[in-house]
This record gives C-alpha cells, structure tokens and sequence, in this order.
C-alpha cells in the first residue's frame, strides 16, 4: 500500500504565501510522478504542478510564475510554495504519486486553502 501525508494548507490573505509538503511511504517503487491537484466548491478536480523523479515539471497555466513545484527524492516528499495567491486559488489540494501512465495513482486525504481577506 501507499500512504501520503499532506500538511500545510490554511486561511492566507490574497498576495500571501503558504507552503505545501506531501511525504509518500509504502509501496512507491516506480511511481515517478509526484504532484499537486486541487477542487474548488462545486468545480472538477484539476491538475496544478506534477513533478517527475527525473526533475521535468508541468504546470497549471493561471499558477505559471506563481506556484514552484519541488521534490526530494531521498524523502520520497513533494514541495507546492505558492505565492502571491488569489482567491481563485482557493480548494481542497490533493496530493497525487502515480506511474508514468497513471496505471498505479494514489491521492492523499486533501488539504484546505482557502484564500481570502
């Protein structure tokens, strides 16, 4: 089995900061994608930044210069340090480890952020 641990969400103000970590453990040979997803209220489930064990990043466009994506490796532990947020950024974030072609995926339990003044 795989468990992730998510931790670091909260009530920040738009233009703050909060920090994101997801530490992987259990059964996670091969599973070289680590990232972020998030769901507002009401709203689908949508990618925000994935991170491959090889160092390659993909980002959510509208968090492209805002949000940085990081890994160690040797802690199995995938970093979210989003910056100037907005209100729109605001939704439960789940952490995701996957294969490359998603056969094996596992999410953590969600962690809130909630961007407002």
């Amino acid at each position: 089995q795989v468990q992730l641990v998510e931790s670091g969400g909260g009530l920040v103000q738009p233009g703050g900061s909060l920090r994101l970590s997801c530490a992987a453990s259990g059964s996670i040979d091969r599973l070289n994608v680590m990232g972020w997803y998030r769901q507002a209220p009401g709203k689908q489930r949508e990618m925000v930044a994935t991170m491959r064990s090889s160092g390659s990043t993909t980002y959510k466009d509208s968090v492209k210069g805002r949000f940085t994506i990081s890994r160690d490796n040797a802690k199995n532990t995938v970093y979210l340090q989003m910056n100037i947020l907005k209100p729109e950024d605001t939704g439960a974030y789940y952490c995701n480890i996957r294969d490359e072609l998603g056969f094996r995926s596992y999410w953590g339990q969600g962690t809130p952020v909630t961007v407002s003044s």
